[in-house]
């Protein structure tokens, strides 16, 4: 056996790893760093940013506009906050970017979509969780439509039915896509785990860190309604904003070192 064969790591046995990665306790002003690390990712690629920002801005204004012409109001109002939560699946790209800058490769688009394409099976599996959650989500969201007033000149009062139950059936769809969604698909990208152990990690550090992440959702439906302020406009800057910072809440908030590392972009 030549020194160069002893010296060969051994393949990791899959079968002695954890059931989760384990997750760090945050801060509460965690969030802010990880908004910060997003900007300085964005600013060092610009370029491979902006396109993909663009592009999903672009698939973003369809489904508004689908919705809007052939759905109903609260159809509309539900696909369009669930887009808050489904938005990690189209940030792959992002999440990529960033793992480039931290291994001070050169960021190129095409290794970002090659990469993306080596781990789509797994991706594909929490992709579909999340959309199967999401259209159960618009068709709850249609549904407390029957609750909006039928008489008009009843004053604001007549909405708060609507608006509470509508409110209420949305922030538990939302907990749970975001709580699956939070750091589960950076994992995918960084790391060769299956999609079953990303989601129960992702789920415990939300659980674990209930604070923080309660303040990273905030921050994240707060950059989101901006964008819609802005005609979708502003998701162009704060959709690779977000999709880089939420690498850094992955890098931040688990410790995977035990699940064998991807090739480096």
């Amino acid at each position: 056996m030549s020194d160069e064969q002893a010296t060969e790591p051994e393949p990791t046995d899959v079968s002695a790893l954890p059931f989760a990665a384990p997750c760090r306790e945050l801060s509460l002003d965690a969030p802010l760093r990880w908004l910060a690390c997003g900007w300085w990712d964005f600013r060092q690629a610009p370029g491979p940013s902006l396109i993909l920002g663009l592009l999903l801005t672009l698939l973003s204004a369809v489904i508004t506009w689908g919705t809007w012409a052939y759905g109903t109001l609260a159809l509309y109002l539900g696909l369009a906050t669930g887009f808050v939560f489904v938005g990690p699946v189209l940030a792959i790209g992002f999440y990529t970017i960033s793992r480039q800058l931290e291994s001070g490769k050169p960021v190129r688009l095409g290794t970002c979509l090659r990469e993306g394409w080596r781990r789509l099976r797994e991706l594909l599996v929490v992709g579909a969780v999340l959309l199967v959650v999401l259209l159960v989500w618009a068709r709850a969201a249609s549904m407390v439509y029957i609750f909006f007033p039928s008489e008009t000149g009843g004053g604001w009062e007549s909405l708060l039915p609507f608006l509470g139950i509508g409110s209420s059936v949305g922030a538990l769809f939302a907990s749970i896509v975001f709580s699956a969604s939070a750091v589960s698909l950076p994992m995918l990208v960084d790391r060769k785990a299956d999609s079953i152990t990303a989601v129960i990690t992702s789920v415990n550090a939300v659980l674990r860190n209930k604070g923080p992440m309660l303040v990273w959702g905030s921050l994240i439906v707060a950059l989101v309604i901006v964008g819609f302020a802005t005609a979708l406009l502003g998701f162009v800057v704060s959709l690779p904003v977000i999709g880089h910072a939420s690498w850094h809440a992955y890098r931040e908030t688990v410790d995977a070192s035990a699940w064998p590392e991807h090739e480096s972009c």
